[in-house]
């Protein structure tokens, strides 16, 4: 097994997981896997930029995760960024932070790059199992954008889109540079529009219903899955392939846009980071269920980080 680091860097995240992978049979053993929230595209929709205190957070975060790498002796490494390094002007900043700390320079992947990522880290575990049909969509709900992949062994086809959920919390329900709490009808009503607009596009070229399974990935799904058990705090093994039903994720989604901040933060198993964007990631889901007439949703802790791993233990 080779021993690996990956390293995603979202809109709203970084994670890191140092595993040992073996990529000819699927096995992976976490050593170490963790997440920071940084905020990293906060304000790119609106800027075109990376806020210099968004990219001071995401570099504190990297010499951090740079100490555990060196400790736990990974032989490869490899930085993946996504959406809101895709999309701002001022990027090669960003990059070149990455290098000095980490000393591999990031990939800002495409939406398909990560689409495939994401497909390989969430299905690896499910194949063989007969109480899941094919094809799978693995949906990927991120801050800036989403996922969308279909495939059975292999993709088929995948599209981005940007629907994530501090893209429509910052679009739709920011007011006077703050949150509204909770939002107003007409607020969930636009960003709902502009949920179905992107599904339309994504339809365009991936077959969304054709799928037999939905998988969710990323923490609007997962924290979803944690609220719709009652977990007394968050729970990997217990939200790991947990499904949750159509029913549960609607009543879900309904409660989180009719809830306050303070109510949203009193949620046992919601990360602090959350709470003010789990509103829109939760309505992305439910909306996405809809369109493609999903019954539940199979939720994955495994993802594109873990996909990460598996190319750079390819090499």
């Amino acid at each position: 097994m080779t021993r690996v680091a990956a390293v995603d860097c979202g809109t709203n995240s970084i994670r890191l997981l140092v595993a040992d992978v073996d990529p000819a049979t699927g096995r992976l053993v976490d050593l170490d896997r963790r997440m920071t929230i940084v905020r990293l595209g906060q304000g790119v929709d609106k800027t075109g930029r990376l806020a210099p205190e968004a990219l001071d957070r995401t570099f504190a975060a990297c010499r951090d995760y740079a100490t555990i790498i060196k400790e736990l002796g990974a032989e490869r490494v490899r930085f993946v960024a996504t959406s809101a390094s895709r999309d701002a002007s001022n990027r090669d900043d960003f990059v070149r932070g990455v290098l000095d700390i980490l000393g591999v320079e990031p990939e800002v992947i495409t939406g398909d790059e990560e689409a495939e990522l994401s497909f390989t880290g969430a299905t690896a575990e499910l194949t063989g199992r007969d109480d899941l049909a094919k094809p799978y969509l693995v949906v990927d709900i991120g801050g800036g954008s989403t996922e969308f992949v279909v495939g059975d062994d292999t993709v088929r086809a995948a599209r981005s889109v940007n629907i994530g959920c501090v893209r429509m919390t910052e679009r739709h329900l920011v007011r006077d540079g703050k949150v509204t709490d909770p939002p107003t009808p007409d607020q969930i009503t636009a960003m709902r529009a502009d949920i179905e607009a992107a599904l339309d596009l994504a339809e365009e070229t991936v077959p969304l219903r054709e799928a037999r399974t939905l998988v969710g990935l990323a923490g609007s799904v997962t924290t979803v899955s944690a609220i719709a058990q009652n977990l007394p705090g968050y729970d990997t093994e217990a939200i790991h392939h947990s499904r949750v039903s159509y029913d549960r994720v609607r009543e879900i989604t309904t409660s989180l846009l009719n809830s306050t901040h303070a109510e949203r933060a009193a949620i046992p198993s919601m990360h602090p980071g959350r709470v003010d964007v789990i509103g829109a990631g939760a309505l992305v889901l439910l909306s996405i269920m809809e369109r493609v007439g999903a019954t539940e949703v199979v939720v994955s802790e495994h993802d594109i980080l873990d996909g990460i791993a598996f190319k750079a233990a390819e090499g």
